[in-house]
């Protein structure tokens, strides 16, 4: 499949977020994918976190060899490394792995150390938000695995939207499936997930700012625990 990419204004393209928003409400995931696939060629991207690979598993049937972007921020558990290089070796995907400008120890030497305690918002642009910005600039369209179940923040999570920070659609597939929804499609296509899931992490960030969740939070509690921030500023 070969998909016309087009070059398009940004007016154009937040005109088309939000007809294809409508339009794609009740699709599939894989419909979702398939049309960002024929829209955007190689203009388009999955971003992960290596949570779970479901997105780039869905993406890479829609578009194979299509990039995966994932943000090496430095304070990944290993699991997360492990995950991303599996997924690089079975997937039809192409991993692209994008890294902050400066390495921990350097920011550790500018900032002082351990800023992710004191200052977790600077911590993320640095390491995460930055990063993204400039991994992102040559597409015009990314994918994430954000879905409304997640947390109260994301309860309005649109499966096509407009990114009006950086200019671009941002396709949110799975928005509508539950947590049921994502095991099932692991268990039945035998999706690599983070070993970490297994082991009490519902949600799996930089090791400084995880934690295991306890019975009854929601899946986006073991992240920045005991403070008000809720996200890394990627989807803000």
């Amino acid at each position: 499949m070969t998909a016309v990419q087009e070059e398009r204004t940004t007016e154009e393209l937040k005109a088309l977020a939000e007809r294809a928003d409508r339009e794609l409400e009740d699709a599939t995931a894989p419909e979702i994918l398939r049309w960002a696939a024929e829209t955007f060629g190689k203009r388009f991207c999955v971003t992960s976190s290596m949570e779970d690979a479901v997105v780039a598993h869905l993406a890479s049937r829609a578009l194979p060899g299509v990039d995966v972007v994932f943000l090496d921020t430095g304070y990944h558990f290993p699991e997360t490394i492990g995950t991303r290089d599996a997924v690089e070796a079975v997937m039809d995907v192409n991993l692209i792995t994008l890294t902050p400008r400066q390495t921990v120890a350097e920011q550790d030497a500018e900032y002082g150390p351990k800023l992710h305690d004191r200052d977790p918002d600077l911590c993320c642009a640095l390491r995460k938000v930055k990063p993204l910005e400039e991994g992102l600039k040559g597409y015009q369209a990314w994918a994430t695995g954000l879905r409304r179940d997640e947390s109260e923040t994301r309860a309005n999570t649109p499966v096509v939207g407009w990114d009006e920070k950086r200019g671009k659609v941002k396709i949110s597939p799975i928005a509508k499936w539950s947590q049921e929804d994502v095991q099932t499609y692991v268990t039945e296509h035998g999706v690599l997930t983070n070993p970490l899931l297994m082991d009490g992490y519902a949600s799996v960030g930089c090791a400084p700012c995880t934690r295991r969740v306890l019975e009854g939070e929601d899946a986006r509690a073991g992240r920045w625990a005991g403070r008000s921030k809720t996200e890394c500023g990627l989807h803000s």
